[in-house]
């Protein structure tokens, strides 16, 4: 059996920690893998931190890294791939505005023989006019910048499997 990590990087959630906490274990616990929860911490000045530990504390299955100050979401996911132990790692906001509900599937797709699998938006539902021309500009110049094929419409929600995970462990970048 394998183990699936779910890294989970909040900054001043409290409104939402609970609800997500929540919804990370029942999917976890209807996954046919062992799972684990990452939640970092990133400096929040809220009550966050404080949900996160009752929760750790009553499921072993939940870990927590908290910052002593905010150091950005690029850093917080970096040092949950440090701490993460999975065989895969799942990468997911603490607001849930990508479906959790789509975490069996991408072990799915995982166990089919894909490294990596993004959660790939559909549509953009609520996001304001400057946000979404800001964004379709940004990947527009980002693909003309770099060799690489950057799928657009992807945020952090994605599954990697444990070799990319050490091949991302060994690049030494400060500024993500």
């Amino acid at each position: 059996m394998s183990l699936i990590s779910i890294i989970v990087p909040m900054y001043n959630e409290k409104e939402i920690a609970s609800y997500s906490m929540e919804k990370l274990i029942e999917i976890g616990n209807g996954l046919d893998e062992e799972y684990e929860i990452v939640v970092i911490n990133d400096g929040s000045n809220d009550e966050t931190d404080a949900i996160i530990e009752s929760f750790a504390a009553e499921n072993e299955k939940i870990k927590l890294i908290s910052f002593s100050r905010n150091f950005g979401h690029q850093m917080a996911i970096s040092a949950g791939l440090d701490f993460a132990s999975g065989d895969a790692v799942i990468i997911i906001d603490g607001d849930l505005q990508d479906p959790p509900e789509l975490i069996p599937d991408m072990i799915d797709k995982w166990k089919e023989g894909w490294h990596v699998v993004y959660g790939k938006r559909r549509s953009r539902k609520g996001e304001s006019w400057f946000k979404l021309i800001t964004a379709r500009l940004y990947y527009k110049i980002l693909s003309k910048l770099i060799d690489i094929e950057i799928p657009e419409n992807v945020g952090d929600f994605r599954l990697m499997d444990k070799m990319v995970v050490e091949e991302f462990r060994n690049l030494h970048e400060r500024h993500r």
